[in-house]
């Protein structure tokens, strides 16, 4: 047997691909259209679509912010006022999708084209659910606070309550505490009265 036929000197090595790991906004993309990705702190968090009452008091709420606040009927406007827009603080590493958030049109004059924010709100709303409340306030309120977004709403529909804050210095500080009947007024919409029973369904 001769060994050298073993052997060539014309093959090259065939290259080798390694495996590459998508990124995690890769992995948000990808998600199914059931569920709702962040980016939160380097770590891709997921849920599902919002519950009826979850979802009835986030669109309740805008409707009351809507008219007078981003079209001027009835209020001073200046305003965009959006449902889920998906937030990057850093651009496609840190991801946030609050329910309502508020630019003020002199810090925005214009809503991008396409689906990312990069522009820091000037308010934002996290309706609470017993599945996101800890994330909603361990993780999403001190980013927010990190990034500088002026004014924030906690809105709980399953004890009929919002929590109002305004950063200072850095941190939240709590503006107002409203429940039952309670006429609504609070930065940065404190011009409007929102009746807070008008947020829940009945």
């Amino acid at each position: 047997m001769n060994p050298a036929r073993f052997w060539s000197t014309d093959c090259k090595e065939a290259p080798m691909h390694a495996r590459v790991q998508p990124s995690l906004y890769q992995q948000l993309e990808s998600l199914p259209s059931g569920l709702i990705g962040e980016i939160l702190n380097g770590q891709l968090h997921t849920q599902p679509r919002p519950s009826g009452p979850h979802a009835y008091a986030a669109s309740a709420l805008g409707a009351e912010l809507f008219p007078p606040f981003s079209k001027g009927r009835g209020g001073q406007g200046g305003w965009w006022i959006i449902d889920e827009p998906e937030l990057h603080f850093l651009l496609d590493e840190e991801v946030e999708v609050p329910d309502l958030a508020g630019w003020r049109r002199e810090r925005m004059p214009n809503i991008p084209t396409g689906h990312r924010f990069r522009v820091v709100p000037d308010w934002v709303c996290e309706v609470l659910s017993p599945s996101t409340e800890s994330k909603d306030r361990e993780l999403k309120m001190p980013i927010y606070a990190h990034f500088g977004v002026a004014f924030a709403w906690l809105l709980d529909p399953r004890k009929r309550l919002l929590e109002t804050y305004a950063l200072c210095q850095g941190r939240w500080r709590e503006t107002g505490r409203f429940s039952g009947n309670d006429q609504v007024r609070a930065a940065p919409f404190e011009t409007l009265a929102i009746a807070l029973d008008d947020l829940w369904v009945s």
